[in-house]
């Protein structure tokens, strides 16, 4: 009679053991044809303070993948693994994508943007430090991913009749000395300029040129209309900051014609 219950016990382990418990998955193979989800990565502002950036972040619908914090000593906050999407670009396209947030990762940068003043609009420098740390940041992205230097994005870039940031103050130049983003050759666009002081090229040629670097939406109508000088004015504020007043000018028609080509 004792050993009725360890002959239970025995049998019903053993019962467990037969029990399936998934499919069996055979990795032998791997398909070629696949690539990395991350194409891109869209750099924000905050337009808010660290605590409510956090706040914003973790507890609202929308979301980043990082949070990289102000002052001296800034941090890096990892708020959405990269294997998984944040809801940060929101209606957004570049080139041939589109609602990029399946396809990029996310940095919030803390930076209030801007406020309007009597005297127009005052934007806020970002801190050399954060820079600093946002560049260490982007190179180990660059490298898990492979993503190329056309797709380190603002959200301006992709959104550009909603967003503004990261705004004509982000030292993308620094971006482009380490080796992250594209910029046109200095060069190139010296040696372009005279023709097109010469001969300033129609709107319409603007407007393909913008399409062709990758901004969505982009109307070819051959007119100079409020969209084609918001978008013209992104592109000038991110290679051009000096001005950007979405007037087609020599300078940016060098621009961009050295960016696409090149």
């Amino acid at each position: 009679m004792k050993l009725l219950p360890l002959l239970l016990c025995g049998a019903l382990l053993a019962g467990c053991a037969t029990v399936p418990t998934g499919p069996h998955i055979d990795t032998t193979y791997s398909a070629r044809g696949q690539s990395d989800r991350v194409k891109y990565i869209v750099l924000h502002y905050t337009t808010s303070d660290t605590l409510r950036a956090l706040k914003t972040l973790t507890h609202d619908e929308v979301s980043a993948h990082y949070l990289v914090t102000d002052g001296e000593q800034p941090r890096i906050y990892a708020l959405v693994d990269e294997s998984r999407q944040a809801n940060h670009a929101g209606y957004s396209d570049w080139k041939i994508y589109n609602q990029l947030n399946a396809a990029s990762i996310g940095i919030e940068i803390v930076n209030p943007g801007f406020k309007d003043t009597p005297q127009g609009r005052v934007w806020y420098p970002f801190e050399p430090a954060q820079i600093d740390e946002l560049i260490l940041l982007l190179k180990q992205i660059v490298a898990r991913h492979g993503i190329k230097p056309e797709n380190i994005l603002g959200h301006a870039e992709i959104a550009p009749l909603r967003k503004l940031d990261p705004g004509p103050l982000f030292p993308w130049k620094r971006l482009a000395d380490a080796g992250l983003i594209q910029w046109p050759d200095p060069a190139k666009v010296a040696a372009r300029l005279p023709a097109f002081q010469a001969q300033l090229p129609e709107v319409a040629w603007f407007q393909k040129k913008l399409s062709q670097h990758g901004y969505g939406g982009v109307p070819q109508t051959g007119e100079l209309d409020q969209t084609t000088k918001v978008i013209l004015g992104i592109f000038q504020a991110k290679f051009r900051p000096t001005r950007y007043d979405g007037m087609p000018d020599a300078e940016t028609a060098a621009l961009l014609d050295v960016l696409t080509n090149p």
